[in-house]
């Protein structure tokens, strides 16, 4: 996989797409982490991911697609997840699971499966957390993940966040019944990702938070002492 990016991919540097550059390495100073490398490649799946790999600088990917469809500063909070995922050290298990998801490699049992995508569905959410503190604006973080849901460039300003939020806790109260928990579990078991409406109504929750404001004032104590 490594070759196989370095070999079809666009190197991000000063000189090639230096605005990408810019938007990491604002993102990677902020979050107090070394900048990866950054690849840009072709394909029409928004997507974004992170490989590090034993020996080797970590990158991460970002495809065309994604670029297309967010604004600069999605953009650079997608790169600050990313970022996230070597801050909170994810990459082995996250490496593997990204080689699981492509067939590349499998696991055992169906449990060890599991198991395995339960841990990367939470350290999703802990990305975002990650993408927050950069973008410092919540709604930029839940337009990305409405966005990733049913989004296009052409329909981008009519999309509603406040309606995607209430869409999600619609589906709460659906699947709160017996029923509704267990097609919900049956439905996520096997998802490298949380379903998009739960991942909103989670990062909106701990966007609220005491925690996030708690950083966001040790941040800014931290910017004052630096200055002064």
């Amino acid at each position: 996989m490594f070759l196989e990016n370095i070999g079809t991919s666009v190197l991000v540097s000063k000189d090639q797409l230096p605005k990408l550059h810019k938007m990491m390495i604002e993102a990677a100073g902020i979050l107090n982490i070394e900048s990866p490398d950054l690849y840009v490649r072709q394909s029409p799946v928004p997507n974004a991911y992170t490989l590090a790999i034993s020996g080797k600088k970590p990158f991460v990917v970002i495809h065309t697609s994604i670029v297309e469809l967010l604004t600069r500063n999605e953009l650079q909070a997608v790169l600050a997840h990313e970022l996230g995922h070597l801050k909170c050290d994810h990459g082995v298990w996250l490496t593997f699971a990204n080689l699981l998801t492509l067939g590349a490699y499998t696991v055992p049992t169906q449990t060890l499966e599991e198991q395995l995508f339960r841990w990367l569905r939470a350290a999703e959410l802990t990305c975002d957390r990650a993408a927050l503190l950069v973008a410092q604006v919540p709604k930029v973080v839940i337009s990305i993940l409405m966005k990733l849901a049913g989004g296009c460039p052409s329909m981008a300003d009519q999309l509603n966040m406040d309606a995607f939020l209430q869409q999600a806790r619609s589906y709460d109260k659906v699947s709160s019944s017996p029923v509704g928990y267990y097609i919900r579990n049956t439905q996520t078991r096997q998802l490298s990702h949380p379903l998009p409406v739960l991942h909103a109504r989670e990062f909106d929750e701990w966007s609220r938070s005491n925690e996030y404001r708690s950083l966001l004032k040790c941040a800014t104590q931290m910017n004052v002492v630096e200055k002064v």
